[in-house]
């Protein structure tokens, strides 16, 4: 998710705005992560089982 929909619990503005220092650090905390920090544990269960089906059939393909 980013910045852009999230609104401050404690000045209720939006968090991109960044107008008191949690939405500072709120801000700045979404920033620092990963491209994968975002995704759901689902998400993340879904692109493991994708991941693991291309090897499967790639291990099959060489096979053949």
């Amino acid at each position: 998710m980013t910045c852009d929909r999230l609104v401050c619990a404690n000045c209720a503005g939006p968090v991109s705005e960044a107008r008191c220092a949690v939405c500072r650090a709120e801000r700045d905390r979404r920033h620092r992560q990963g491209p994968l920090a975002s995704l759901t544990p689902t998400a993340l269960l879904a692109l493991l089982l994708t991941l693991l089906a291309v090897a499967l059939l790639a291990t099959q393909a060489v096979g053949v």
